[in-house]
């Protein structure tokens, strides 16, 4: 996949382009159906499959108040988009400069003459430009003015409910992380760099390694069981995330206990793949409480993880049919 973050880099204009836009955030199992769409799309016209999106957020320059937390970090979102099969991803700035810029003339400078726009997938209720005037009946008549294909999708569900990073943030951010798979597709994930800590967890008979993390978006404070990938190797853990209420003055932590483990992992990267959560953080009365709590929290993780399977990205992000 070519990733450009300005289309002057671009050598020559995509040929017969076809392009998705929007923010993607999470790559979710919505999003995963409208970009085999595309790619499928691409391929009988022999054309060049592409998304088009933006960084930040636009809701991070026009109303940062309301601006969600990201799911993905952006190196994730690309590796997401990567796997989807998608030839072209086009990463634009979004300043107000392009927040001004009326809905046709993005239309006709940017996806008709530097993208090379052929037929267009959106949702039913993207719209782009100047107050969001690009909308679908907008798009329908750009369509027949410039001779493009059009393609707007009702909403990809499963059941009742509709695919969207808004339900993601809200299993995530409640700590549901089993239910968040349902809608991502694969387990909840994040990675960082493991990073000295206070040292508690080894005093208590836990020895723990200490993430540092870039993610925004974190499984609401508590205890989880856990998959954990080091180079090439998995293995089950238990993971606290908060403030450690039983240690007065403890700063929030990201602590992972990898169970049967042995060795130094300072300056590793680990990733994290959330299972099920265990319990919400409490203050222990002792020290023996709390060590007695991790014991338990230890034997459960065990038996949830020896049965469990982790469903990474490129597992479930295949390029075949879509769906009728």
């Amino acid at each position: 996949m070519q990733v450009v973050r300005d289309l002057d880099s671009l050598d020559e204009v995509p040929k017969r382009t076809v392009l998705t836009i929007g923010n993607f955030d999470g790559v979710h199992l919505g999003h995963r159906e409208i970009f085999r769409r595309v790619v499928h799309k691409a391929r009988a016209l022999d054309g060049t499959s592409a998304v088009l999106t933006f960084e930040p957020h636009p809701l991070r320059l026009l109303a940062p108040e309301r601006a969600p937390l990201r799911i993905n970090t952006p190196d994730e979102k690309v590796r997401l988009l990567e796997a989807s099969c998608i030839d072209l991803l086009a990463i634009l700035a979004f300043t107000h400069e392009l927040a001004k810029l009326p809905a046709a003339d993005f239309v006709e400078e940017i996806l008709l003459r530097r993208l090379g726009l052929c037929h267009l997938v959106v949702g039913y209720d993207y719209a782009f430009g100047r107050n969001r005037e690009g909308d679908a009946e907008f798009l329908a008549v750009q369509a027949a003015r410039h001779g493009f294909g059009l393609d707007v999708l009702e909403p990809i569900q499963a059941g009742a409910e509709a695919y969207s990073s808004t339900r993601i943030r809200q299993a995530v951010g409640s700590g549901q992380v089993a239910s968040a798979v349902k809608i991502l597709g694969r387990n909840f994930t994040l990675d960082g760099l493991v990073i000295h800590g206070d040292g508690r967890g080894r005093k208590l008979g836990f020895p723990t390694a200490n993430l540092s993390v870039e993610k925004e978006l974190l499984p609401k404070e508590g205890v989880y069981a856990v998959k954990v990938k080091w180079r090439d190797d998995y293995f089950d853990a238990v993971v606290n995330i908060g403030q450690r209420p039983t240690f007065v003055g403890a700063e929030p932590s990201l602590e992972i206990h990898l169970l049967d483990f042995q060795g130094d992992l300072y300056g590793e990267r680990l990733r994290i793949y959330f299972v099920e959560r265990l319990r919400d953080e409490k203050r222990f009365s002792s020290v023996a409480e709390l060590q007695r709590s991790v014991d338990s929290d230890i034997g459960t993780a065990r038996s949830l993880l020896a049965t469990s399977h982790v469903v990474e990205y490129h597992e479930y992000l295949d390029c075949g049919e879509p769906k009728a």
